[in-house]
């Protein structure tokens, strides 16, 4: 399972995390692309005219998690960093979770306990 969250954007074949700029957008790899240029030891980035990307996304990343919807916000070593989306103050201090900011509630859930994980794009 792969969890993504945040811009991308279809470009020449391929399929790159992205970041709006102005008219342009900033196509970001993991290994070696013709034409992106390295930035650090694992990253390239290659900046492109908006009119040039075949599709541009937001995309999201939703599970289940303890019955109570959630956002997968990222990954690490088997645990998914969840952000629960159901709206509900007191079933999200029920479930236990951090409050990360006003109204905001987040939680790391072992990768094996979360259900229903599903990608949209917006």
């Amino acid at each position: 399972m792969s969890v993504r969250h945040g811009f991308y954007a279809a470009w020449h074949g391929g399929e790159y995390e992205a970041s709006p700029d102005g008219d342009c957008v900033r196509l970001y790899a993991s290994r070696q692309v013709e034409g992106f240029r390295q930035v650090t030891p694992d990253r390239w980035v290659q900046v492109v005219p908006r009119s040039a990307v075949e599709r541009f996304r937001y995309v999201l990343t939703h599970c289940t998690w303890r019955g109570e919807p959630f956002v997968v916000l990222g990954e690490h070593e088997g645990w998914l960093r969840v952000e629960y989306s159901g709206g509900e103050a007191s079933v999200a201090e029920a479930l236990g979770l951090e409050l990360f900011d006003r109204g905001v509630y987040q939680a790391w859930a072992s990768r094996h306990e979360v259900e229903d994980v599903r990608e949209e794009a917006v």
